[in-house]
């Protein structure tokens, strides 16, 4: 399930995750957020995840769609999450994202956001 998080700072937009994601969360949540702030120039992300369950065949599917379409678009993106092959994998392949990227543990959720709101 992926549900997008509530007030935070103009410009960027967040989402929660939690279980196994499929591919009508990225086509309900993701996607439409994502197309909307590319609109506005350069996409600040905060994605936080607690409880990972894994990614369907459709999830899967639709996260390379919108890596291909919209990766570009990404300006900074914080990554929350207590997982630690989460953040050796930010650390391994982070410099293959454009823009920014930058993992938090949970306890950090707060700085993840002033983070992805700064310049």
């Amino acid at each position: 399930m992926i549900k997008a998080l509530d007030n935070l700072p103009a410009g960027v937009i967040g989402f929660e995750t939690s279980g196994k994601l499929e591919a009508q969360d990225y086509k309900d949540v993701l996607i439409p957020a994502i197309e909307h702030a590319a609109e506005g120039g350069k996409v600040r992300v905060v994605v936080v995840i607690d409880d990972f369950g894994g990614l369907s065949g459709g999830a899967l599917w639709e996260d390379l769609k919108l890596a291909a379409g919209h990766l570009r678009s990404l300006n900074r993106f914080a990554l929350v999450t207590d997982s630690d092959w989460m953040r050796h994998f930010v650390t391994a392949f982070g410099w293959m994202v454009p823009g920014e990227i930058k993992y938090f543990p949970m306890a950090q959720r707060a700085d993840a956001v002033f983070w992805a709101a700064a310049s």
